[in-house]
């Protein structure tokens, strides 16, 4: 079972637990002995599996099970611990257990939301909060039960709310200092001096776009979607011209995985100022990583994106042999593109396939009819790719592969979650039960460049009610707060740094770093197999935990987020500072 798995049982026998102690406690205050004995039976049993599935999260990492060991642990226990012995000896009068069985409801209940609304890190103001809670309810419930709870109970619940107030519950107080992360943060501006071999010209604006055979409103580059593909060789100078004409939110132009000068990254906020309707900003740096990448708005990014302001680039390193094709899919007004392509290919031609995810969750791509190589992994070459086949391939959100193989004789089919989007003629399309590569055991092995680490920063992924702004969120986190109260990692130049990303939600999270690619060191204790994985996204599974190391070699202030654009949008954004 995996932990992401066990993360869900855990939710599914806690809710168990609390329904049954709560219905167990209403059908006695109601006289329904035989239904309050069965409820609270199974409410019994299911408090009591916890401990297996806490236990076993506990062992697959303390970040899963902080605040269930801390807090629901012993709320749990104390519930057991009113409620059971009187279910022991159950009175004439099954309502004289109702309170009990009530408390045990209203403890296992509190546990459970701690779970859901605070998360990690588990803190002593949650827990007593959760306390007061309990003690309150229990309070309140006793009263209109007809019974006299003592004063002594109130003044307890009283004073644990007020601790709790005094202590912190995590839910309004940051771990930590987060300072304000302004576009001048006076780093030196590293803009290229040389004059332009490659000029480009990027104008947003809304616009009708047809997408599948249906035209909608849109947010394009120079009216199409995707953008204009920017091409270059290695060692071009790259200057492309961005101009908004009628896009209230601002636009800017980030370089997804291309790892540029950190004031051409184009991030509002941090490394400039958004391009407003009627102004510009001219990005320029040197194409000197050849592969596969892509250009989006950083502005507004969730809506902006999936409006369609995003494009490719490809940097070439040397002229073009055999067949090279981009395939950027995307999800625009619920339509998917690209529209399929058909292409005549003759037997032999060396065709490749540059596979990009623009949308903010993961695909499934297949090839069907031909063995191929990954031969790039986000933009950067795989040593010793094998050959597969009848394989599947899944690639995260912001993420690219790229498919090579000569061209057979017969059709060759690309499909993505089943369609197909490219092809040179009809082909099978019984891909669906195809296995999916893992690119941690894919290719030649290498030695680690690295016998030591500078710095070390753990990120755990949740999600958490936020109260620090005027309207409260439920919001995306990262070590227990969202953006922008979460600290920032700050490095020094030459510094070898590693990340644990620990994902204890139940959604995935795509991890993208900016200015940087990093070196997949292992995921869930067990180390990468294949050839060195430099990566730029990828995604992080409910449960799972990935390690990750990159050298610090490029200077500035950098977004590090979540790349379901949503979720960084609802928190999950924090930044790499150089000291």
């Amino acid at each position: 079972m995996t932990t992401g798995s066990l993360l869900v049982a855990d939710l599914v026998i806690a809710v168990l637990a609390s329904a049954g102690w709560l219905g167990a406690g209403a059908a006695s205050a109601v006289r329904r002995r035989p239904l309050a004995l069965a409820l609270a039976a199974g409410a019994l049993l299911a408090t009591l599996a916890r401990a297996i599935t806490i236990t076993a999260l506990a062992r697959a990492g303390w970040w899963f099970a902080a605040e269930k060991i801390l807090i629901a642990g012993p709320l749990s226990l104390a519930a057991v611990g009113v409620a059971g012995p009187r279910l022991l000896r159950v009175p004439v009068d099954i309502r004289a257990v109702a309170v009990p069985l009530l408390f045990a409801g209203y403890a296992t209940s509190g546990a459970l939301l701690v779970t859901i609304l605070h998360g990690y890190p588990a803190s002593a103001g949650a827990g007593l909060l959760a306390v007061a809670g309990v003690v309150t309810a229990t309070v309140i419930s006793a009263r209109a039960l007809g019974a006299r709870p003592s004063r002594t109970a109130s003044r307890v619940a009283l004073g644990v709310a007020v601790g709790a107030l005094v202590t912190g519950t995590g839910l309004t107080v940051a771990p930590g200092v987060a300072p304000a992360v302004p576009h001048d943060h006076g780093f030196p501006a590293t803009r290229i001096a040389d004059e332009p071999t490659r000029r480009f010209t990027l104008t947003a604006g809304t616009a009708t776009v047809d997408a599948g055979g249906r035209d909608v409103d849109a947010w394009a580059f120079n009216g199409q979607v995707p953008g204009p593909e920017l091409t270059a060789t290695v060692g071009d100078v790259l200057e492309v011209t961005l101009r908004n004409r009628d896009i209230g939110r601002g636009v800017t132009l980030h370089w997804h995985g291309y790892d540029v000068p950190n004031d051409q990254d184009g991030v509002p906020g941090v490394t400039q100022a958004a391009v407003r309707p009627g102004q510009e900003f001219v990005y320029r740096f040197r194409a000197d990583q050849a592969g596969t990448y892509w250009y989006h708005t950083h502005s507004a990014s969730d809506v902006g994106v999936r409006m369609g302001l995003y494009g490719v680039l490809v940097v070439r390193p040397g002229p073009v042999t055999g067949l090279d094709v981009t395939v950027p899919v995307h999800t625009l007004a619920g339509r998917p593109l690209p529209a399929p392509r058909v292409e005549r290919v003759e037997a032999g031609v060396p065709v490749r396939l540059r596979l990009i995810n623009t949308d903010s969750t993961t695909h499934r791509y297949a090839l069907a009819g031909t063995a191929f190589r990954v031969a790039a992994i986000d933009g950067v070459d795989l040593r010793g790719p094998t050959p597969l086949v009848d394989t599947a391939v899944l690639i995260p959100a912001g993420g690219r592969y790229d498919l090579v193989f000569d061209a057979p004789a017969t059709p060759v089919a690309l499909f993505v979650d089943g369609r197909a989007v490219y092809s040179t003629g009809p082909a099978s399309t019984a891909a669906g039960a195809w296995p999916v590569l893992d690119p941690l055991g894919y290719g030649a092995t290498a030695p680690a460049p690295w016998s030591r680490f500078d710095k070390t920063f753990t990120l755990v992924l949740d999600r958490g009610l936020d109260l620090r702004t005027f309207l409260p969120r439920y919001a995306h986190t990262v070590n227990g707060a969202a953006d922008p109260d979460i600290p920032p990692q700050v490095v020094r130049l030459g510094d070898v740094v590693r990340f644990t990303i620990v994902n204890r939600s139940q959604i995935v999270h795509p991890w993208h770093l900016h200015g940087h690619h990093v070196l997949v060191l292992a995921r869930d204790g067990k180390p990468a197999t294949g050839g060195p994985l430099w990566l730029d996204s990828f995604d992080v599974r409910p449960g799972e935990v990935w390690e990750v190391a990159f050298p610090a070699d490029n200077p500035g202030m950098w977004a590090n987020h979540c790349h379901n654009l949503a979720h960084a949008d609802a928190g999950m954004t924090l930044h790499l500072m150089y000291s």
